[in-house]
């Protein structure tokens, strides 16, 4: 069996003890730690060369539902490489969708980059909203809400990522965009959206990506800010 492909290992955050108490790589599926090397000299036409964001240390209180069923919601995500949308999808995922807004209105995702850009032939991710930039760190709370049983991981829908001792639908800040046309995942990550514009955008975030499921950036792709549209 190929460990890489155990759904139960995608977008697993381990931490493994050895000898002396050392702490070995952390795994989010079969990647390693996150970013890019600013000194890489890699571009990309249309995005601005950046330097990977500092960690950060967060703890946020959960937050009260707001958010209503089936209340048309967009998400602006502006990076280095420009401006994407993402439609919440508030009628399946008011949970889910809720926290996103929430983190996003208070400027938790600002700052952040993409740690994991993954661009193998059938597995392409971009995965970002960790505040340490290792594929590790959340808001210091979790959601829970079980996506649809008939959701297939397909071009286009944002999800968010757990750990492989999570149960199905628990998540915190990171999220992931599939740019494959199907990871082949079951529906264990809960759902928070589509990509509703800027096609050319993640497009060129995947440039930055590696050719394999670790998916580590060949330079930094850097969140400038998340603004949550209503109507």
């Amino acid at each position: 069996m190929r460990q890489a492909r155990d759904p139960r290992l995608i977008f697993l955050a381990v931490f493994a003890a050895i000898a002396a108490g050392a702490v070995a790589a952390v795994l989010i599926g079969r990647s390693g730690g996150g970013g890019g090397d600013e000194k890489s000299g890699f571009t990309v036409a249309g995005c601005e060369s950046v330097k990977k964001p500092a960690p950060k240390d967060v703890t946020l209180p959960a937050p009260k539902q707001t958010v209503r069923p089936g209340e048309k919601l967009t998400a602006l995500v502006d990076t280095s490489c420009g401006s994407f949308e993402i439609a919440l999808d508030t009628q399946r995922a008011p949970k889910t969708t809720n926290s996103f807004a929430y983190l996003a209105d208070r400027g938790f995702y600002d700052g952040l980059d993409f740690h994991r850009i993954a661009n193998a032939p059938s597995f392409g991710v971009i995965q970002g909203g960790d505040p340490k930039g290792t594929g590790i760190g959340g808001p210091g709370y979790t959601v829970d809400e079980k996506p649809p049983a008939n959701l297939a991981y397909t071009k286009g829908v944002v999800a968010m990522a757990k750990s492989g001792v999570d149960p199905p639908g628990r998540s915190g800040s990171q999220f992931f965009i599939v740019t494959s046309a199907d990871l082949g995942l079951p529906p264990d990550y809960a759902l928070l959206g589509r990509v509703a514009g800027g096609g050319d955008v993640l497009a060129r975030i995947s440039k930055f990506g590696s050719p394999d499921e670790a998916g580590k950036p060949k330079a930094p792709v850097v969140i400038d800010k998340v603004t949550i549209e209503k109507g």
